[in-house]
């Protein structure tokens, strides 16, 4: 993993102010809201409507 010099003008950049503590807990929230999202499809799967229907291998036309 290599950085580009932007990342390490934005960690430097935290590093001397970090965010506030309501962007911290935003950023939680979103985090949390995001992986109970992903257990509940792994717990009980996806709705039929939601799968992606197999074509035949047929592109969409354009």
């Amino acid at each position: 993993m290599s950085l580009n010099p932007r990342q390490l003008f934005r960690m430097s950049k935290w590093a001397r102010k970090p965010p506030s503590a309501s962007r911290v807990k935003l950023l939680l929230a979103v985090i949390a809201i995001a992986l109970a999202i992903w257990g509940l499809e792994k717990l009980f799967g996806t709705p039929e409507w939601m799968n992606l229907q197999n074509t035949g291998g047929r592109h969409l036309p354009r």
